[in-house]
C-alpha cells in the first residue's frame, strides 16, 4: 500500500498516522507539503491527519481545504482513489466538499480528549473491511469541534444509504444520548461520500494500533485498507 500523508502548517499528528501506516503496511507512506500540486505517482490512499492546520482560524479546516494540494485530492478521489480524513481531517474534507455536513463545537463547549467507544456499522467497506459488522472498538478522540451536523434531508440520506461507518456507542455497544460525547448527529462518528471511497472521522484509530497504548482496537481500519488494496492489484 503506497499511501501520502498530507502536511499543512498546524497539523501535528502526521507522524503519528505515518507509524501507524508504516507498521501495519511495512512501507514507509510519503509526506505530502499543503503547496504541493501533485500527489506522488503511484499513490493508493491519502491521509489527511489530526491536529490544527492554520490555528483553526476562520472554521476549522476552512484554510487548508483551499490549499494546492486538495485540487489533487479531489482529483484523486473523483477516480476512485481512497482518502482517510481524522479529526482535522475530517473537518477539512468537509471544507472541500469532499463529504457533506459540518463539524461544530462539541455541545458542551469543552474540548474532549479521552478514550471512546465506536459501534463498527458494517464491515463491507474497505474502511471496516478489518472489523466485523457490531463491533464495539476503543479509541481515543482528542477535539473541540467534533458534533457532526448536517441538514435533516441529507442525515436521511446518510442513514438510508448506509454511509455511517462508525457510532459512538458505550462500551457494550448501545447507541443513545449517554454514549454520545459531543452531540453528533445520530451519534455519527464516521461518514463516507457516495461512492465509498472517502471516509472521515473524529476518532484517532493511528494512536491504538501498538499494545503499548493499552489497545490495538484501531489496526483493524489499516489492516482492512492494506488486504482491500492487495486483493485489487
Amino acid at each position: 500500500m503506497k499511501a501520502a500523508v498530507l502536511v499543512f502548517p498546524g497539523i501535528n499528528r502526521e507522524r503519528d498516522m505515518a507509524r501507524a501506516l508504516k507498521l501495519i503496511s511495512g512501507r514507509e507512506p510519503a509526506m505530502v507539503w499543503h503547496a504541493e500540486t501533485q500527489l506522488p505517482a503511484g499513490t493508493d490512499l491519502v491521509v489527511v491527519p489530526g491536529g490544527f492546520s492554520y490555528g483553526d482560524y476562520l472554521r476549522c479546516g476552512a484554510i487548508a481545504a483551499r490549499a494546492p494540494v486538495m485540487d489533487a485530492v479531489r482529483a484523486f478521489a473523483a477516480k476512485g482513489g481512497l482518502v482517510l480524513g481524522v479529526c482535522n481531517g475530517f473537518q477539512i474534507l468537509c471544507e472541500s466538499e469532499l463529504l457533506p455536513g459540518v463539524l461544530m463545537r462539541n455541545a458542551r463547549l469543552k474540548f474532549i480528549c479521552r478514550d471512546v467507544y465506536l459501534k463498527v456499522e458494517r464491515s463491507d467497506s474497505p474502511f471496516t473491511a478489518g472489523y466485523n459488522a457490531g463491533q464495539v472498538i476503543r479509541v481515543p478522540v482528542a477535539h473541540g469541534e467534533g458534533n457532526y451536523e448536517a441538514d435533516e434531508e441529507t442525515i436521511k440520506r446518510l442513514e438510508g444509504e448506509g454511509r455511517v461507518l462508525y457510532r459512538y456507542c458505550s462500551p457494550d455497544g448501545v447507541v443513545g444520548e449517554a454514549s454520545n460525547i459531543n452531540g453528533a448527529a445520530d451519534s455519527i462518528a464516521g461518514i463516507v461520500n457516495e461512492t465509498g471511497n472517502v471516509l472521515g472521522m473524529m476518532p484517532h484509530p493511528e494512536n491504538h494500533v501498538e499494545p503499548i497504548m493499552g489497545s490495538t482496537d484501531g489496526r483493524g481500519l489499516f489492516a482492512g485498507l492494506v488486504a482491500h488494496l492487495g486483493r485489487a492489484a
